[in-house]
This record gives structure tokens, sequence and C-alpha cells, in this order.
């Protein structure tokens, strides 16, 4: 059984879209980064996205657990033109497709950007290439929300819109488990 501990990165306080931009992770809560450090297993493999907000959580939390080189694949969605700007300036410039993209996720993208199957696909890859490669290993995945939210998807079959109805706060866990057959859904958004 492979176990993935999907671990949201620290927050960056952006009050705008942040997919692909680089922008750092406040992690000045010590308490919760150690919390966090402690519940995961300590025989883990720790892996992240290329953007340094993932990079440096996995580097507070990694500890003596071994690090595989970052992944540009488990970068957050890339929102294209919508990068770091508000909801609100979106949905003036292009109400129709912004509500098509949150409401009804799947082949909406936005302009320059990723559709959300484009998304899942991606990532989808990138998991199981690490799942073939360390079958049978606990594997600590630091990325972004909606990287977190394809693997909910994924295990427990759901569309994508339900996937979006759950929360993923920074610096959460949420564990998935496949045997090679089926998913298990464990924790999601734990805040140890």
């Amino acid at each position: 059984m492979t176990r993935l501990h999907l671990v949201r990165h620290g927050p960056t306080h952006a009050k705008t879209m942040v997919g692909w931009s680089d922008l750092p992770a406040d992690l000045s809560d010590h308490a919760a980064l150690a919390r966090l450090q402690s519940h995961l297993p300590e025989d883990a493999i720790v892996v992240s996205s290329d953007l340094s907000r993932a990079i440096d959580t996995a580097t507070a939390i990694q500890g003596t657990r071994h690090r595989l080189p970052n992944d540009p694949d488990l970068r957050e969605i890339n929102f294209g033109s919508w990068e770091l700007r508000g909801f609100a300036e979106i949905e003036e410039e292009d109400s129709d497709r912004a509500f098509a993209y949150w409401d009804n996720p799947g082949d909406v993208r936005p302009p320059q950007g990723e559709s959300w199957n484009e998304v899942r696909a991606r990532v989808d890859a990138a998991v199981d290439a690490l799942m073939a490669r360390y079958a049978g290993a606990d594997l600590v995945v630091v990325a972004h929300f909606g990287v977190i939210l394809t693997q909910v998807q994924r295990a427990m079959n759901l569309e994508a819109q339900q996937a979006f109805s759950h929360r993923i706060d920074n610096l959460s866990v949420t564990d998935i488990a496949y045997d090679g057959i089926m998913w298990t859904m464990g924790t999601i958004n734990h805040l140890p």
C-alpha cells in the first residue's frame, strides 16, 4: 500500500489568484511546522512542487526524511492572464468564463492558462510516476490547493465541482492510500 501525505505549503497571504507565480511562504508559525513534521511518518520520502513556497515548506518539515528533486508537474493551477489578479477584477472583466471555471470545472480555462482537466491530467501523471517508483512507501507531497484537490477528486471518484467543495488550509495534510487497485481516502485538511 502506497500512502500519500499531501501537504499544502505555508501561506503566502496574497489576496489574488496565485498559481505559477513564485511567491514565498510565510513559515513563521514554527509550532505548526513542528506539529506537522512530527505528524508525518519518519521514514517517508519527501517531494515538492518546484515553486519556492512548496520547496521551503518541504525543507521546514523534512527532518531526516529522504528528499526527491522538486517536480514542476506538482505546481499549482496555471491561471494564465488571471494570475495575481483579484476575483472581483476577473469576474468584472470576464464574468461568464470566471463563473464557468469555478462553478463547472472541467475544460474551461483562463486565458493562456490551464483547464481543471489539464491540471488533473498533469498531476495524476506525476503522482502515478511517484507511486510506481516508490510503491509501498509513504510519500509526503508538498504542493498546492489545486494539486491536492485533484487527488481528492481521484480517490473519492468525485465530479470536479464536488472536489472544489473541500477546504484545504495552508500547512494541512490530506492522507490517501492506494493498494494498486483501490484508493482509500483518509483525512482531508487535517491540521496537526
